[in-house]
Order: C-alpha cells, then sequence, then structure tokens
C-alpha cells in the first residue's frame, strides 16, 4: 500500500486522499464558467501582506527605544561593511542595551536576499505544487516569521527578531511573491503585463497600508513601560494570516488548451517573434544568454532604482535646506525644529513617491501589453537615463518642481520594471515554467538590493568625507546611476528570441504536464468549491472589495500623508 502524504503516494501521482489533499494543484483546476477576474484579488490578497516588508521602517524608531529606565542605553555599534551596517554579536544576544537602527534595517538586506534566492530554490517545486499549496506556505512562513519577531521583541532578542522576520519572513517573501506569475499569464494570455501588473502592484501598495496600520497598533498598544511592537506584531500575523490563507484557497488555475473566448493566440512567425508558442524547462535557464540578459536587464533597473528610493527623503533635504519651509538657509544652517518641519515635508515627498511606485507598476506592464516588453524596457533606460542626468541640474537651479517630477517618473520605471518582467519570460521562454523561471531570475534583485545601497551610501559617505557641500553630494551618483541605466539599456537591446534548441519537446512538454498534473478539466478529479456554472457577480464583486477597501484606506492616508509635502 501507498504511503500517503499530503495527497499524495510515494510516486508523486495524485492520491485522490489525505490530510492536505485540498492543497493539491490538481484540486484548483477551474471548471467551465469559472470567472477569471477572482484570480487577481486573491493574489492582491497575498502581495498586500507580504508588501509590508517595505514598510517595517515604521517599527525601528520604537524598537531603539523599547527599553526604559536608569542606566539603559543603545547597544555598541557593530561594524560597517561596504556601506552595510552590521551588528555586533554582543547586539545579537544583549537584553540590557537598545538595539540601533543601523542593526534593525539589516532587515532590508535580508528580506531581499531571502526572497531573491527563496524564488530561485522553491520556483520549480511552485510550478508542481500549484499556487495554493505554495502561497498556504508562504502565509505560514510570513505570519508565523512574525510571531517569531514578536517574541524576540517581548524577550529583547534581536537574533530571534532577524531569523523570524528576515529570514522565515524572507522565505515566505520569496514563495508568495512569484506563486501567482504563472498561474495569472495562463489565466491572462491576452494581458499578460496588465495582470501580472495588478498583482505585483500589491507587493509595492503592501506599506502603504500595512505602514498607517502598524502605527495606529503601536499607539494603541503603547504604554509608559512599552512601545507596543510586541502586540502590533501578533495582531498583524493573525490578519495577514487569515488574508493571506483567503487568497491561496481562492487561487484557480486553468485547465490544459484554455484560452478567453473569442481570443486567439498571434502566430509568433508574423505578429512578434519575441513571444513564443512554446515553452523552456527552468532547468536549462541558466545556460540561455537571453536569460543573462534580462537577469541584468532587472539587476541594473532595480539597482537605479532601489538607490532613489534609499535616499530620496535625505537628498530631499540636504538638497533644498530650509527652501522646503521658506527659510532661506543651507541644511546645515537648520535648527532643530527647522530640521523637524523639513521632515515633514520630506516624509510627504516619500508618500508621494511610493503612489508612484506603486501606479507605475500597472501602468507600465499594461503598457507593455500595447509596445511589448523589450520597447517598454527601452522607455525605461533612455527616459530615465535622461531623468537622472537631470536631477543635479534641477536641484542646482532650485527648481523643486523639475526635481519632484523626475524622481516620481523614475520611481514609476522601478516598480514598472518588476511588473513587465514576468510578462518578458513569458514572452521568450513560455508560460508552462515561467513562475519558476521568474523565481531564478529574482536573484538580480537579491544581488541589486545590496549593490544598489551601497553605491549611493559608499558615494555620499565618500564625497561627504572629501568637503563636498551637502547639496552637492548627491550629483556624481546620478551620474553613476546613469551608467547602470545604460548598461542595462545594452543588455536589452541585445535580447533576441531563443533558439530552437532551448525549447522543450513534445515528448518532454508532456512529461512536465504530467509530473505538474496539468488536467484538461476539473472533472478529472472532482469538482471543488466555486466549480460548475457560471461564477456569480456578487462573488466578484465582494472578492474585490475584500481587497479594494483596504487599498483605498491607503491611497486616502498617504495622500494625507501627500498634502503636506505639497503644502
Amino acid at each position: 500500500m501507498s504511503a500517503v502524504l499530503g495527497g499524495k503516494n510515494i510516486e508523486g501521482a495524485p492520491s485522490g486522499g489525505g490530510l492536505l489533499a485540498f492543497l493539491d494543484k490538481e484540486r484548483t483546476i477551474a471548471s467551465p464558467g469559472f470567472n477569471r477576474w477572482l484570480v487577481p484579488p486573491a493574489a492582491l490578497a497575498i502581495h498586500l501582506c507580504i508588501g509590508m516588508a517595505y514598510g517595517f521602517s515604521v517599527f525601528w524608531l520604537p524598537l531603539s527605544k523599547a527599553l526604559t529606565g536608569p542606566g539603559i542605553t543603545a547597544c555598541a555599534k557593530g561594524v560597517l561593511i561596504f556601506g552595510l551596517a552590521l551588528p555586533s554579536l554582543a547586539e545579537f544576544t544583549a537584553t540590557d542595551c537598545n538595539w540601533n537602527i543601523s542593526s534593525l534595517n539589516v532587515m532590508y538586506t535580508l528580506f531581499f536576499v531571502f526572497l531573491g534566492c527563496s524564488a530561485a530554490i522553491w520556483g520549480g517545486w511552485l510550478e508542481r505544487a500549484g499556487p495554493r499549496k505554495a502561497g498556504v506556505v508562504s502565509a505560514l512562513c510570513w505570519c508565523g516569521g512574525m510571531l517569531v519577531s514578536a517574541f524576540g521583541v517581548y524577550s529583547h532578542q534581536l537574533w530571534m527578531m532577524i531569523l523570524g522576520s528576515g529570514v522565515i519572513g524572507g522565505i515566505g517573501l520569496g514563495l508568495g511573491y512569484i506563486s501567482p506569475v504563472s498561474t495569472l499569464i495562463k489565466w491572462f494570455p491576452d494581458r499578460r503585463g496588465m495582470a501580472t501588473g495588478m498583482a505585483i502592484m500589491g507587493f509595492g501598495g503592501g506599506a502603504m497600508i500595512g505602514s498607517p496600520f502598524a502605527v495606529e497598533l503601536m499607539k494603541n498598544f503603547s504604554t509608559a513601560t512599552d512601545v507596543g511592537v510586541t502586540a502590533t506584531f501578533v495582531v498583524m500575523a493573525l490578519v495577514y494570516f487569515v488574508f493571506m490563507m483567503a487568497g491561496a484557497f481562492s487561487y484557480r488555475v486553468p485547465a490544459t488548451g484554455w484560452k478567453p473566448e473569442g481570443w486567439t493566440a498571434p502566430a509568433a512567425q508574423v505578429s512578434n517573434t519575441m513571444i513564443t508558442q512554446r515553452h523552456v524547462h527552468v532547468k536549462k535557464v541558466w545556460g540561455i544568454p537571453q536569460f543573462w540578459l534580462i537577469w541584468m536587464v532587472l539587476c541594473m533597473n532595480v539597482s537605479a532604482g532601489i538607490g532613489v528610493i534609499g535616499m530620496a527623503s535625505p537628498m530631499l533635504q540636504e538638497v533644498f535646506g530650509g527652501s522646503l519651509i521658506g527659510v532661506g538657509k543651507k541644511f546645515v544652517e537648520l535648527d532643530k525644529g527647522q530640521l523637524t518641519a523639513i521632515a515633514g515635508v520630506a516624509a510627504g515627498f516619500t508618500a508621494l513617491l511610493s503612489l508612484f511606485n506603486i501606479g507605475g507598476r500597472f501602468f507600465w506592464a499594461s503598457l507593455s501589453d500595447k509596445f511589448g516588453r523589450k520597447m517598454t524596457y527601452v522607455i525605461f533606460f533612455v527616459l530615465g537615463g535622461l531623468l537622472y542626468a537631470s536631477v543635479p541640474a534641477s536641484a542646482g537651479a532650485g527648481n523643486k518642481a523639475l526635481f519632484v517630477g523626475a524622481i516620481c517618473i523614475i520611481l514609476s520605471m522601478y516598480g514598472g520594471g518588476f511588473a513587465t518582467v514576468p510578462a518578458y519570460l513569458a514572452d521568450l521562454f513560455g508560460t508552462q515554467m515561467v513562475g519558476a523561471i521568474h523565481g531564478r531570475l529574482l536573484t538580480a534583485w537579491a544581488t541589486a538590493g545590496v549593490l544598489g545601497p551601497l553605491v549611493v551610501n559608499g558615494m555620499r559617505d565618500y564625497q561627504i568625507g572629501l568637503g563636498i557641500p551637502r547639496e552637492q553630494v548627491y550629483n556624481q551618483t546620478m551620474y553613476i546611476l546613469v551608467g547602470m541605466l545604460v548598461v542595462g539599456l545594452i543588455c536589452n537591446l541585445l535580447v533576441r528570441p531563443v533558439a530552437d534548441k532551448w525549447f522543450m519537446t513534445p515528448a518532454e512538454l508532456a512529461e512536465e504536464k504530467r509530473l505538474a498534473h496539468d488536467k484538461a478539466a476539473a472533472s478529472e478529479v472532482g469538482a471543488g468549491p466555486g466549480a460548475g456554472g457560471t461564477t456569480p457577480a456578487i462573488l466578484v464583486a465582494l472578492a474585490w472589495a475584500a481587497v479594494g477597501i483596504p487599498i483605498g484606506w491607503g491611497v486616502y492616508r498617504t495622500l494625507q500623508s501627500v498634502s503636506k509635502f505639497f503644502n
């Protein structure tokens, strides 16, 4: 008798039973009449939760003051390696001193390193296990990691917080990020860019919702002796778990051969040689030149964008100084009250950038359906290079409108790069294993997460050390970022259709479909929830309301912050 675990026997074939059988991919195949517009809100439910990774900075200041009382000081600072501040070994386990903000910032690096690594390692498993199982594992890792972090804050153990959110949570980020990619592309072959843009827009918008939510929770839970972070982590973990599980259980995959009514796949040899109807196996991509060219395209675009995100607030303050509040003084001449005032203006600027980052993900990815992915990236690099190069001139002239406009468009293209690349991969490598290939490509993001801040912070510190005025220390950095975009442009222009030798043969594709449990119809494994008939319109409306209401609240709160900038 075959041993059964999770609905599969030891040969890997569906067992038809088992405690976790409902997570199997074949249980998620949609029946005729299923409305594909139910899938994007499922993806958004997960991405809006894991996108809080961008908003973790709201915890740093409270955590740096978590311990109170006589004799409590900040922990001794660790070491600075290539511009990255690493905690000292003593700080990892110290319970009698407050953590340094620079040490807590290590979490950002861990988020994106583990996101990229986990997506690359388990992307192939995801294609065969299906988005529902991957979404559940993502929820367990991301929310479970937050609970581990909560205990780390409660016991004041920095290593436990970093392990919880940085490592375990980072793995959940990777699986949650790529879980809907392949599914959405298969549901929307006619609008690949728009579909992935909707989901990945959610990752950019996670902090827009999560950050003010966390601030309100900390206000509610804080006392004279407790900054409220522990309880906030617990509540957010529970809320996110409900949303992520709802999203995971709402995933459906289309039956093999499904296509939108009235749509015909374009003939690659006639309409667009950059869009293939064949499929590449993920195990081959490391050896394909086009993969590495797109890897460099993403890495350069993200490195430049992350560099701007990381320095946007201090750059605005140091470049324009007192003019932000109508005072004719440079940044170094301002008093404490004036510095506080311009910090509030800069916070509104940062909120404005977040809106462009989010909106750009949907706008540019949707536009790529019309222009093509390659041309869209040409726009990113050419227009982006011109805008980066214009920043020193607009800053030197004191023209805030041109400066802010350039940075906003730059950030829209930074977000657009993330949202467009899954469709680019599907065009070149096919849709069968695009989620796994996308997972491997995200190692470029992990690399950029280190490279971008390293270049920007290193150049800033170097130029300040040379005695260059603060309002001018970013000029050379901008030109370096232009150089990165030039490298990305060259790589993008070199992308050509994939050679025939890399595609799977019909026999290899049939075997991969068997291993992935692709079925021609849901009836082969039995109808699941929502199967049969036409999806009720009210169900679609409720699904979109479930994600739309939090997004609307987040936009409202963000616009409140933006108003400080324009006032």
